[in-house]
C-alpha cells in the first residue's frame, strides 16, 4: 500500500565493489535473506547506528569491529534481527563473522555484521554459514538491485537509488534501504548502505554522512518507535578519477555534500512513503520557532499523535487534533494566538481559532490528497524544521499484530 513509491530505479555499480545475494532460510525457505559487499583495499567506512540502548548484538559488533581495523565485508541478514539475544546472540554474531573472514582469507574485525527481522529469536547460525560460500560466489559488481531486495523485511518493494557522475561530479553515488515500521532514527526497524567512488579523508566522510543522516534518516517516522538495530554506512573507494576531498572550503566538498543529502533524502522518504499500512504521505512542516530543534520538537508531537495520524487515514480535517497535539509538545510559553495552521495551502486557523474563511467542504476535499503537508507557524521566531511521516490505517495494526506469524 506504498504511497507514490517510484520503482526501484537502474542502481550504478560502484568501482570496487562486489554485492552477491542469496536465500538461507534464514526465516522463510527460498526468500533472499542474505547479502554480503565486498569493499576494496584502501576503501574507507563511515557509519552511523541506532541510539537505542538495547541494541542488537550485530549493532555492538560492528561498532567494536570498526574500531579495530578497516572494513572489508558488509554481512546482512533479515528475518532475524539477533537482538534481545544476550551474550549467545553476540557470540552467534562473532561466528558468522568469523566463518565470512575465513572463506574470504581475512581477520574477523575486517567484517561489519548486520541484521534485522523478528527481535529476541536465536539467530540460525547454521544456515547463514552454509549461504556463505554461494554468497562469494554471487558478487558482483551490479548485485546492488538484487541487494535490494534481499535486505527487506515488511517493506513491499525495495528503495534505492543512484547519481551518476557528469562533468562537474566525476564520481557515482549509489545507495539502497529497507524499512517500513519500528521507524523512528535517533542516530540513526531500518538499515542503508551508500557508497561512491569519490576519494574521501576519513574524518570527513564521518560528519558529511551524520549531516546528511540528520537532514534525512533523522526526520522520518512511522510509528515512534527506535528500532534496535538501525544503521547506515558510506562507503568511499576512492578510486573515482578525482583528487581526494578532505579540505571544508573545498567547493567540491559541498557539492558531494549536496549530493550525498539528496540522495539520503530520496531514501528517507522512500521509507516513508512504504509505511506499514500507509495510505498518505505527510510532511509536517512548522515555521516561525525559536530554534530549529524547537520547531522539531513540535513536528514529531503531531507526527507521532495516534489521533491526528488516524484522523488523516479517515481523511478527516480534524484540525483541533493537530492543535493539541502541539499545545502539549512542552513550548511552554506558546502564545497560542500567534498559532497559523494550513493543510495543503488552505488555511485551517488561526489566531487560536478556526479561521473565519474555512469551510469544512474545502478540508474534506483536502484530505482526500494521498500526499498532505500540514503547514505550522507558530509566531515566535524565524527558525523551521520538518519531518515525514504516515498515516495510521487499519493495516499498521494488523501487519504488526500478525509480524511473527
Amino acid at each position: 500500500m506504498a504511497v507514490n513509491l517510484a520503482p526501484l530505479p537502474p542502481l550504478l555499480p560502484v568501482s570496487g565493489i562486489r554485492v552477491g545475494t542469496v536465500a538461507a532460510g534464514i526465516r522463510k525457505v527460498g526468500r533472499p535473506d542474505l547479502t554480503v559487499f565486498e569493499l576494496p583495499e584502501g576503501a574507507v567506512t563511515a557509519a552511523v547506528f541506532t541510539q537505542n540502548r538495547f541494541c542488537a548484538a550485530p549493532v555492538i559488533l560492528a561498532r567494536r569491529h570498526r574500531e579495530a581495523a578497516e572494513a572489508r565485508y558488509f554481512l546482512i541478514n533479515t528475518g532475524n534481527a539477533n537482538a534481545g539475544t544476550g551474550a549467545p546472540g553476540l557470540a552467534a554474531a562473532e561466528r558468522c563473522c568469523e566463518a565470512l573472514a575465513a572463506l574470504a582469507g581475512g581477520a574477523p574485525e575486517t567484517v561489519l555484521p548486520f541484521s534485522t527481522g523478528v527481535i529476541g529469536e536465536t539467530l540460525p547460525v547454521d544456515r547463514l554459514e552454509a549461504a556463505l560460500p554461494a554468497a562469494l560466489e554471487a558478487l558482483k559488481p551490479d548485485g546492488w538491485d538484487a541487494a535490494a531486495t534481499g535486505i527487506m523485511t515488511t517493506d513491499t518493494a525495495p528503495k534505492g537509488l543512484s547519481l551518476a557522475p557528469d562533468s562537474d561530479h566525476p564520481y557515482t553515488l549509489t545507495g539502497i534501504a529497507k524499512g517500513a515500521g519500528m521507524i523512528r532514527p535517533d542516530m540513526a526497524t531500518m538499515l542503508s548502505f551508500i557508497a561512491t567512488d569519490a576519494p574521501v579523508a576519513p574524518a570527513l566522510l564521518q560528519t558529511l554522512l551524520r549531516e546528511a543522516v540528520d537532514r534525512s534518516f533523522n526526520r522520518i517516522t512511522i510509528d515512534g518507535d527506535t528500532s534496535t538495530n538501525d544503521a547506515v554506512t558510506l562507503v568511499a573507494t576512492g578510486q573515482a578519477p578525482m583528487a581526494l576531498l578532505e579540505d571544508r572550503q573545498d567547493p567540491r566538498v559541498e557539492a558531494f555534500a549536496a549530493r550525498l543529502s539528496s540522495l539520503c533524502r530520496h531514501l528517507a522518504q522512500s521509507i516513508v512513503r512504504d509505511g506499514e499500512g500507509a495510505t498518505k504521505f505527510v510532511t509536517v512542516s512548522v515555521a516561525e520557532a525559536r530554534s530549529e530543534e524547537e520547531a522539531l520538537q513540535a513536528a514529531y508531537t503531531i507526527a507521532h499523535s495516534p489521533l491526528v495520524k488516524t484522523a488523516l487515514f479517515a481523511g478527516d480535517p480534524n484540525w483541533g487534533r493537530i492543535l493539541a497535539a502541539l499545545g502539549r509538545a512542552g513550548i511552554d510559553d506558546l502564545a497560542v494566538e500567534g498559532v497559523r495552521l494550513e493543510i495543503n495551502g488552505l488555511l485551517i486557523a488561526e489566531g487560536g481559532a478556526l479561521a473565519p474563511s474555512y469551510q469544512e467542504a474545502d478540508g474534506a476535499a483536502v484530505m482526500k490528497a494521498p500526499e498532505l503537508t500540514l503547514s505550522l507557524a507558530l509566531g515566535r521566531g524565524g527558525a523551521a524544521g520538518e519531518v515525514w511521516t504516515t498515516d495510521f490505517s487499519y493495516d499498521y495494526v494488523k501487519i504488526n499484530a500478525e509480524y511473527r506469524s
